[in-house]
Formats: C-alpha cells, sequence, structure tokens
C-alpha cells in the first residue's frame, strides 16, 4: 500500500514537472503510459507477492504431510518388524506342538498295538480254557 501512496506522489510530481517545464504533449502522454505501466506492475507485484504467501501456506502444509507420512511409515515398519518377531514365536511354538503330537500318536499307536496283541493272547487263553 505504501508503494500505491509513493506512485501517487510520484504521480503528482509528474504532473507538476511536466506543467512547470512545459513539456510537450506527446513526452507527457509517454510520461503517463509509462506511469500506467508502472502502476500495472505494481500490481502485478502485489499478486505475486500475494500468491508467494499462499504459496508459502501451500509448501508448509506439503512438509507437514511429509512428515507425518514419514512418521506413520516408520511406526509401520516398527509394527511390522514387531508382528514378524511375534510370528516367528508362533511358528517355533507350533513346530514344537507339533513334534508333540507326533510322539503322543507313536505312543498311541504302540499302545493300542499292545493292547491288540493281549487281546489275542488272552483269546488264545480263553479258546485253551475251554
Amino acid at each position: 500500500m505504501s508503494k500505491c501512496k509513493e506512485l501517487s506522489d510520484t504521480d503528482r510530481d509528474l504532473l507538476l514537472i511536466g506543467k512547470a517545464s512545459g513539456t510537450k504533449p506527446t513526452q507527457m502522454a509517454e510520461m503517463e503510459k509509462l506511469l500506467q505501466q508502472t502502476k500495472s506492475l505494481m500490481k502485478t507485484t502485489e499478486a505475486e507477492s500475494e500468491s508467494k504467501d499462499c504459496g508459502d501456506v501451500m509448501v508448509t502444509d506439503l512438509e507437514e504431510k511429509v512428515q507425518r507420512s514419514r512418521r506413520e511409515r516408520r511406526n509401520s515398519l516398527h509394527r511390522t518388524q514387531l508382528l514378524e518377531t511375534q510370528m516367528k514365536t508362533v511358528h517355533g511354538e507350533l513346530i514344537g506342538t507339533l513334534d508333540h503330537l507326533q510322539e503322543l500318536r507313536n505312543k498311541l499307536r504302540r499302545t493300542q498295538q499292545n493292547a491288540e496283541e493281549r487281546e489275542a493272547a488272552m483269546q488264545k487263553l480263553a479258546t485253551g480254557l475251554r
């Protein structure tokens, strides 16, 4: 805004100089054209400044999102590592349980086989006693 006031002061100064020096109308027209161009440039500069502020906010937001994304990625990686560790532990326990079940199955088969042999022996004795 202070640039606009300066421009107004400059505009006034140019008019006064033009009147005092008796400049030609064509020179005055050129000076006015230059003044309009300067005003246009100032408006463009102000708009760019405002858009730059908006751009800075967008950059800040994007930086925050990137940081948040990195934190979430680290957390996810940590959780994945914990789950992998738990999975390895459970896998080891399952292998141990499977081995134990196979031993129990083998004992059961031997026990059933012994029981069948005893039953066959008892039937022989029973038939021999008759």
